[in-house]
């Protein structure tokens, strides 16, 4: 990696510090769930370069240190140091960049076969097409990791939200399918057989509305990349914008094509 890219290296060393001092911390604290997150992150820092050696792949150095970041501001910042309860939109800027990186995964997968294949000539809007549906897809299975964490192991990862107002048939008497709207909730009683909580400012909502938040600054990162992609395809590989830029240094290449122009994407080689 030194070799290849002293910036990438840099923010890689840099990042396995921090956590490996976040680390120390937990143990030193006696937080041992927060440990295991650590850990954790150690393994998935390894996981690009696993990638690239085994499926004889190049990921470009810029979108190496995107994944780098993301996994220490996921992991480290948002679990170990609670991001997402102390700084609000730390969530919906991960999941939004979730959107945006799991559509360069699925754009780069066929753009990729394109390339090596002589049989098989996919459109542009097709990339983008399943790029886009190969995104979402990762965002849903997400939240199904999330759903199942808060079901079965209590972690309340679907964060909830205070409503004011609710609306709902449950609450229809007659029991006819007539919606029932409360509004104006300032306060909710909860009674349960440990005690009763009171919840100021409105009606708790479990995740749903967390969960429809998170779904939909993913599509909006999935589909900002698949324009993104669809233009570049459309320009014959050529960027023309800035955001072009971007897409061309987020796109995997075969380890071929590195070793035989001998050029890289992203940060430039001190």
């Amino acid at each position: 990696m030194i070799r290849e890219n002293r910036k990438l290296f840099r923010v890689y060393a840099t990042l396995r510090l921090l956590v490996i001092a976040t680390l120390v911390r937990c143990v030193v604290t006696q937080r041992w769930e927060n440990v295991a997150v650590c850990v954790i992150a150690l393994v998935l820092f390894l996981v690009p370069s696993l990638v690239e050696k085994s499926f004889s792949l190049d990921i470009p150095p810029a979108f190496e240190a995107i994944i780098f970041l993301f996994i220490y501001a996921a992991e480290i910042l948002g679990e170990v140091d609670h991001f997402y309860v102390h700084i609000p939109g730390w969530d919906t800027m991960l999941h939004t960049m979730n959107g945006f990186l799991a559509a360069a995964v699925g754009f780069s997968m066929l753009y990729l076969l394109n390339r090596k294949s002589d049989k098989i000539n996919l459109s542009p809007a097709y990339l983008a097409m399943v790029a886009f549906c190969f995104s979402m897809t990762v965002g849903v299975c997400w939240e199904f990791v999330e759903c199942a964490s808060d079901l079965f192991l209590a972690q309340d990862m679907q964060k909830d939200t205070i409503v004011q107002q609710i609306d709902s048939v449950s609450l229809d008497p007659a029991q006819d399918q007539n919606i029932v709207r409360v509004s104006g909730i300032t306060r909710t009683t909860v009674e349960a057989s440990d005690g009763t909580y009171v919840i100021e400012g409105g009606y708790l909502d479990i995740g749903l509305l967390d969960t429809m938040k998170d779904l939909f600054v993913n599509f909006l990162g999935a589909l900002a990349f698949s324009i993104l992609g669809y233009a570049l395809v459309v320009n014959g590989g050529r960027a023309t914008t800035r955001g072009q830029r971007l897409a061309a240094r987020l796109l995997v290449r075969p380890d071929s094509d590195v070793g035989s122009s001998g050029e890289t994407d992203g940060p430039a080689d001190d």
